[in-house]
């Protein structure tokens, strides 16, 4: 199959589920196509797979993940004592562990094709990441804690792990019991990653999109707890998407 049929495969599949098909025709165009694919996928519940999707699925996610390439350590500025920053797409980080800023539901965004980390991650790693997520809900009994990590397999990322952790919602003045939930985020997914053996780990800045914690703050947190909580072998990457958070990080890093 190629890149085009496979996307037309689980398109397909994916609107089977519905009892009222939601397109009479599909795009031809593969950069259309996959948003219809995206949105799908974005909006489906937890559940078990159509039979023959999950093959078509990771075959299709893992040649596009070689199409826009993987980034591995030695590619991001080295700022000394296991510190890295880099800036772009979360899904490409080869390493051990990557940090998702996810809600208490924890099972990622269901706006379609939403540009939040939470929908990235999701999107890229297929839906088994969503249903492990369900299922890790459905063990601890309540919706994630705010401040607290929870982990998951990569499944189709070049991640192996997922630290899903929830951050705080600033809405107004910033609280000092934020400030102490947005460290515990840090704290617990160093902690959550060293008792599962990751010794690289990829930090996005938690809180800081729709969940409104102040950037400057954030930032003076992230790298703060960071190095009084990680162990010396461990590799921390602060992984930064928009040109602010970039100088930002190196300014504080520096």
């Amino acid at each position: 199959m190629t890149q085009l049929e496979r996307l037309k495969f689980l398109t397909n599949l994916l609107l089977t589920e519905y009892k009222n098909p939601l397109l009479q025709k599909l795009p031809e165009s593969e950069a259309e196509l996959f948003q219809v694919y995206r949105s799908l996928v974005n909006v489906r519940p937890p559940q078990k797979a159509p039979e023959g999707f999950l093959e078509v699925q990771d075959a299709y996610l893992q040649e596009n993940l070689r199409e826009r390439g993987t980034v591995s350590l030695d590619e991001m500025e080295n700022f000394g004592d296991g510190l890295y920053l880099w800036q772009g797409d979360i899904t490409r980080i080869a390493c051990d562990a990557i940090v998702n800023a996810a809600n208490s539901q924890m099972l990622g965004c269901f706006s379609p094709c939403h540009i939040c980390i939470d929908n990235c991650i999701h999107t890229f790693a297929g839906i088994e990441l969503r249903n492990e997520c369900f299922r890790v809900i459905q063990k601890l009994g309540h919706e994630e804690e705010t401040g607290d990590a929870q982990i998951t397999r990569g499944y189709n990322l070049p991640a192996k792990f997922v630290l899903h952790t929830t951050g705080p919602i600033v809405r107004g003045i910033l609280l000092p019991s934020q400030k102490v939930q947005l460290a515990n985020c840090y704290k617990n997914c160093l902690h959550v990653a060293e008792e599962n053996g990751c010794q690289s780990i990829a930090f996005c800045c938690i809180s800081t999109g729709v969940f409104g914690f102040p950037k400057e703050e954030a930032c003076r947190i992230a790298i703060r707890t960071v190095q009084e909580n990680k162990a010396p072998e461990t590799k921390v990457i602060f992984n930064v998407f928009g040109d602010d958070d970039y100088a930002r990080y190196k300014k504080e890093l520096s």
